[in-house]
């Protein structure tokens, strides 16, 4: 670790460490890392770190570990904003792609809005800052390959909503909170709950019955009137400032009412599509809800008004849809509530799922387990289908729990972990809900299409099939997880 507080005139520490799954394990001065938590950013936590905390054994300790600490200029009008280059694969580092970064650093470096001049430090970091506007800074830090390279930039407010336009392909941004925050962990009972259903995994009939429902003919048809592919919708984008994103969303809420959900399309920040929650209520007396969800939102090419987000996430948004049309037409209830909601925000850092999520906590809403469906769709030609998990953001547990259900429900699948990172779990997982993701391909992304106008579901590689296998998943997972009885067969389950 690199300790440089005096470089410059500094209000603040930021401490930024490698992922751990429980950060109080590290800590050994109670409150240094736990009461400063600004969140978890793709491999890496980020704190503000009290000048008292900076001798103490547990920071110290972290000198091996890759960590960095640098000084920022705080200042209450400008905000905090991480950027990440997601995992992906060596095949989508074309030279156009790599002009593509080096001409958004060029930007930095030239405009006056954020930057000044850059002073080169390492071979991979790049410190900019403005003599001007000192309170502005970015910091870069290039990471291992399959971590991709990361940076911390603090913009005026207004911009932070739209950096995503600005971005290369394959970057995403991630708006930290205003002030630091308490970690939450998840609970130990939250954990355990997830451990008893892990012990009673078996294979159910019905459940099987019930997971091979989910129709092939009705996927294509729901993602192509997503796609605009169908010439029906007249959807061109689903980025959520679009108007294409409003079209999307009352639909499918009119198909989610459609097999009994009650729903609601829940406004979180101005000029931005709404998130579409949809409920079904238990049928026994209890608090016990289950989410899965998907971002129905898009992300096109640079300069395109066409995203048309086949895979990323409309996969994710029709494996909801197909697990909602089962429910219909087979009429089963549930035990435990159920929530299917399509978040809409998540390209430009989450701000769907951080809005819902905090209002779930608000509420100390008694979610026990949690997925997100977040590209399903492709894989390399000669690849088998996969299932992907996540490397770092999530709760093992249930992790676990879905690659079991994979193996009894849909053996097809090639299970992994991949450094892919992070969906709209992770929203969940930093108000201690126990969560994980479903990813296309255990490995980093390797569509040629993510974050491209031509994400469309017509092409090489986009395997509706595939879809339907970890769309299988999901549903016999949230089976299990929730319990549920069909009419007039209550001995069935």
């Amino acid at each position: 670790m690199v300790f440089s507080p005096t470089a410059g005139v500094a209000s603040a520490l930021l401490l930024v460490t490698p992922y751990t799954p429980n950060i109080a394990t590290i800590e050994t001065t109670p409150g240094c890392l736990t009461d400063n938590f600004y969140g978890t950013y793709g491999g890496r936590s980020i704190f503000h770190l009290p000048p008292t905390c900076l001798e103490t054994s547990s920071i110290k300790a972290l000198s091996t570990q890759s960590a960095s600490l640098f000084p920022y200029v705080a200042n209450g009008e400008r905000q905090l904003v991480w950027l990440q280059e997601s995992a992906i694969d060596s095949s989508l580092v074309t030279p156009e792609y790599e002009a593509e970064v080096q001409g958004f650093f060029r930007w930095l470096g030239e405009d006056g809005y954020s930057m000044g001049s850059g002073q080169q430090l390492s071979s991979h970091q790049r410190l900019l800052s403005s003599a001007d506007r000192p309170q502005v800074e970015l910091h870069l830090v290039d990471l291992q390959p399959e971590g991709g390279s990361y940076g911390l930039i603090a913009v005026e407010p207004s911009l932070a909503p739209n950096i995503e336009a600005l971005l290369p392909r394959y970057w995403k941004p991630y708006v930290l909170p205003k002030q630091p925050a308490s970690y939450l962990p998840v609970p130990k009972p939250a954990i355990e709950h997830v451990r008893n259903l892990l012990e009673t995994v078996r294979f159910d009939p019905v459940v099987s019955s019930l997971v091979n429902g989910i129709s092939l003919n009705q996927m294509r048809d729901d993602i192509r009137w997503l796609t605009g592919e169908d010439g029906k919708s007249g959807i061109i984008s689903r980025h959520s400032f679009s108007e294409g994103s409003r079209v999307a969303a009352s639909w499918l809420k009119e198909r989610f009412e459609e097999t009994g959900a009650t729903c609601e399309l829940k406004t979180f920040l101005t000029g931005f599509a709404p998130n579409v929650a949809c409920k079904y209520s238990a049928s026994e007396d209890t608090t016990s809800t289950v989410l899965i969800s998907g971002h129905y939102d898009s992300r096109g090419s640079f300069g395109s008004q066409r995203a048309p987000g086949g895979n990323d996430d409309g996969s994710g948004t029709i494996a909801l849809l197909g697990i909602a049309r089962v429910v219909a037409r087979t009429g089963l209830t549930f035990r435990s509530n159920v929530e299917l909601v399509a978040f809409a925000g998540e390209e430009q850092g989450l701000y769907g799922s951080k809005a819902y999520a905090r209002e779930m906590r608000e509420k100390n809403a008694n979610i026990t387990v949690m997925i997100q469906a977040d590209m399903l769709g492709y894989h390399r030609p000669g690849e088998p289908p996969q299932l992907g998990l996540p490397m770092y953001i999530g709760t093992p547990e249930v992790a676990h729990l879905v690659s079991n259900m994979s193996a009894i429900y849909s053996p097809e699948l090639s299970v992994g972990y991949t450094a892919a990172c992070c969906s709209d779990h992770q929203s969940f997982h930093e108000q201690g809900y126990a969560s994980t993701q479903v990813f296309e391909r255990a490995g980093p992304i390797a569509d040629p299409m993510y974050h491209n106008s031509g994400d469309l579901s017509e092409r090489p590689g986009y395997d509706l099939s595939q879809i339907r296998s970890i769309a299988k998943v999901q549903f016999a997972t949230l089976l299990h997880a929730a319990g549920f009885d069909l009419p007039s067969d209550e001995d069935l389950n």
